[in-house]
Formats: C-alpha cells, structure tokens, sequence
C-alpha cells in the first residue's frame, strides 16, 4: 500500500493558518524582515503617501517583496509573477494574499529605478553593520550580458548610407521622369506627388539615422535598445561591473556600463567600492583587462592597492630574434634609454593617445648589432607615461601570484550565480537606467542569499528586526 494524502473534500475544525505552512528557516521571513526594516520614503519610493480620493495603489514595500522574491528564485517576468500571486504559498504569506496585476508590477520596476539602487546600497550597509564584509580587499570584474535586442535588430550606418544612395537615385529618376513630361499635370496626378513626399520622408529619416550614429560617435546602432552596444563576437549587450568582498564573497557594489572592455573602470569601481565599505586601505585584485597606468595611479593615490597583471608590449618582429625591450637600461636622471651596444637613445617624441614617450638614435644606421635589433632604419624604445607606476605593480603582482588565484575564487561564483538566476545573463528591460535597477534588484538577491547562508534565517531576521 502507497502513502496515502489528504482528502481534498476533507473539512477540518480548525483550518491551518498561512503562516503555519511557511517554515521559520524559509528565506521569505528574510526578505519580509529586509523590506519591512527599510524608510521606503527615504529611499525615494513613489506612491509612498497616498491621496484622499481615487482607487488606492499598492504598498511599494509589498512590490518589492514581490520582485526579491522573484529574482531569488528565477521568476523575473511580471506575468509569471502575477501567476505566482494567486498559486505559490511563499508569495500569498509574503504579499498577504495580494495578487496585484502584470502591468502594476512592470510599472514597479520601472517607476522606482532610483529606489531600487538605493535598496541594493542599504543591503550592503546592513552587511557592513553586521561585519560580514572583511573591508582589507574587493576584487573586481565585468562580464557581458545581454540586452533585450535581437543580433539582427541594429542599424549599421554602412547600410544606411547604402540605402540613402538608392533613394536618392530613385527620387532623382522620378524627378527627371517628371521634367520630361510636356504635359501640365505629371503622371498620375496626386499619386506621384505623394509617392515623391513618401520617398523624401524615408530619406530624412535615414539622414537623421546617421546624423544620431555620427554624434554617438557609432558605428553600430541596437534599434530595439539603443542605450546597448556591440561587445565581443557581435553579442548586443551591456558590461556589468561587479567589487565583491574577500571575507564572504558578498558583493560590494555593482554598475553596468556600455564601455565593451574593462581599462577604464578600475579606479572608478575601486573608489566606489572604497566609499560604500567605508575604508581608508583597500586591497583591489583584477585581471589584465584593467591594466591602464593612469588608473593604477589614481588607485595608489587615493589608498587603494592594486594587484593587476600588467600589459606589456613585445617585440613581435623577427620571429624572438631581436632584442627585448628589457634588453635597453633605463636612465632616469638623463632621460634616456642604453642600449645593448652601449649607444643612447634620447627621447624624441610622444604618443599622447597611447601614452607613450618615444626613444631612438640616429647611431642605429651604422651599428654592428643592428641584425639582432630591428628590421627598420633604427629602434625605437618606448616608455609609458606612468611606467614607475606599472613597474611597481607589476614588481607586487608578481610577488604575489595567489593573489590571482583568489580574484578568480571571488568573482567568478557571483557571476555565475547572478546569470543562471537571470536566464543566462539577459535583461529584461530595455535602457541603460532600467538596466541598472533590474541589476540592482539582481544584487541584492544574491546578497541576501549569501547572508542566509552566512548567518542563517533566523539570525537574520533578528538582526533585521532590531
């Protein structure tokens, strides 16, 4: 015999309460404490206050439950949320048997994008307060994720320009049509006329098209989201840029950017971070990617340590039988370069948007060692602007080659996670600012799931209550 379940026709003397199906370890006692302890008002909810006449709205706070909920457990879509309002008992307890319709709930998230930022920050400062960030070292990285936009929904302005040249062609043979006709009235009448107007009107819009692409400075244009870019291998999409914290692998502060590649966004992400735990030292890890002098500088500058490999440029002519940059001594009193034939290399120009000084001599020409040097008329030697600064950090990165091996143990676990809960790192929303709210919603999710299984619910929820 099977196990038997209850009769559905069955009645009860005492039916069961909500709250008695809900366990005291489920992570919904969590979100419900989080929320209920935030000032939503401060955080620039709208709709906080309500108005004396008219249908009253929805709480904010009873939304945002809603929306925590749904990207902890893969469930982002305002119509399979509204679902979820009227089947899931974790979402009857949470919203008290609330069951607001799709279009509230998508207005929500779009409504409150500023709020919904400020809710990820409040996260992390209950994290701080509660000690289970370390504060001594974040590690940052981005990853690419991609935009409500189909590969084949972009404006290419090598394409636009191609289609204006085919309607100025075809406006022009209309318009010679018509200056050969001896008649009064053109052909046709009042339909070649509103033909002609429909023609100009799509050549306006191209022109505008490509006067919007030459102001962006773009090639490439997404036409469903146009605040998305091109990233590697054509993928339509945004960067993400994530600091998360050594102690519990807890994020620390999170941005999307449209930048297609990391260089600029060590210093910035650095200092963010700085600020939201509140440190003066701080140990940065990244990978090469963020390898940029200029930021390495301001980091140093401002307490802020970085350990990143550093970019170096080789000599790739002569298949490694030329002498090495390493193979030249610096001499940094006369500003100038020595090389193996004992010849000075004095500075002779510099490369402003590579940030290079640049060194050569004329003796080069009739040098015994030049075979070995370089298969041009002389060798330049070039220097970075900030080349102590990468030098220094190259020398501490270098000291220390675990530090690679824990940024990696940092930041990849996150990503992972945030991207299988996000259907394999796809945003719903279209729009730079919508982008970053539905991020921020994405973050905090994860923290409070990283803190449950730090602290445990009910620890949490004690902590939250106080």
């Amino acid at each position: 015999m099977h196990v038997q379940g209850q009769n559905r026709d069955q009645g009860t003397l005492f039916p069961e309460r909500l709250d008695d199906l809900i366990a005291e370890d489920n992570a919904v006692r969590v979100i419900d404490a989080f929320v209920d302890s935030l000032d939503l008002k401060a955080l620039s909810f709208a709709r906080i206050e309500t108005k004396g006449t008219g249908r009253p709205p929805y709480h904010p706070g009873d939304l945002l439950k809603l929306y925590l909920y749904g990207y902890m457990y893969r469930i982002r879509s305002c119509r399979r949320l509204e679902r979820e309002c009227h089947k899931n008992i974790e979402v009857l307890w949470l919203l008290n048997r609330l069951a607001p319709d799709f279009k509230t709930i998508a207005n929500f998230r779009v409504d409150n994008r500023k709020a919904l930022l400020n809710v990820c920050a409040a996260f992390v400062q209950f994290c701080r307060s509660q000690s289970l960030y370390g504060g001594d070292t974040v590690a940052i990285d981005g990853s690419k994720f991609a935009a409500d936009n189909a590969p084949s929904r972009v404006l290419r302005k090598k394409d636009l320009a191609k289609e204006l040249k085919r309607l100025d062609a075809k406006i022009a043979a209309w318009l010679d049509d018509l200056d050969d006709d001896d008649e009064d009235e053109p052909p046709g009448g009042d339909n070649t006329k509103a033909a002609l107007e429909a023609l100009e009107a799509e050549r306006d819009s191209l022109t505008e098209q490509i006067q919007s692409l030459d102001a962006k400075r773009l090639a490439v244009q997404p036409a469903t989201d146009p605040d998305a870019r091109v990233m590697k291998h054509h993928k339509i999409g945004y960067n993400v840029q994530t600091s998360v914290d050594a102690k519990h692998h807890l994020i620390v502060d999170v941005d999307v950017v449209q930048s297609p590649v990391d260089q600029d966004q060590l210093y910035r992400m650095a200092r963010r971070s700085q600020r939201q735990l509140r440190e003066k030292q701080l140990r940065v890890l990244a990978d090469a990617g963020y390898s940029s002098g200029r930021h390495l500088r301001r980091c140093q500058a401002h307490g802020l340590t970085p350990y990143v490999p550093v970019n170096r440029s080789i000599n790739n002519r002569g298949d490694g039988r030329l002498f090495d940059k390493s193979a030249f001594t610096y001499d940094a009193d006369g500003d100038y370069f020595k090389c193996p034939a004992g010849e000075r290399l004095p500075k002779k120009t510099k490369s402003t948007k590579d940030r290079l000084y640049l060194y050569t001599t004329a003796a080069c020409t009739g040098c015994q060692l030049k075979e070995q040097c370089t298969q041009g008329k002389q060798r330049w030697v070039s220097r970075h602007f900030e080349e102590d600064v990468l030098n220094q950090v190259a020398a501490r990165t270098d000291a220390n080659p675990l530090m690679m091996r824990r940024r990696k143990a940092m930041v990849e676990h996150p990503f992972g996670t945030l991207k299988r809960r996000m259907d394999g790192g796809r945003f719903l929303l279209r729009g730079l600012q919508k982008v970053k709210a539905e991020m921020a919603l994405a973050v905090t999710a994860y923290n409070l799931t990283r803190a449950i299984n730090v602290l445990g619910t009910k620890r949490l929820v004690q902590a939250l209550a106080t």
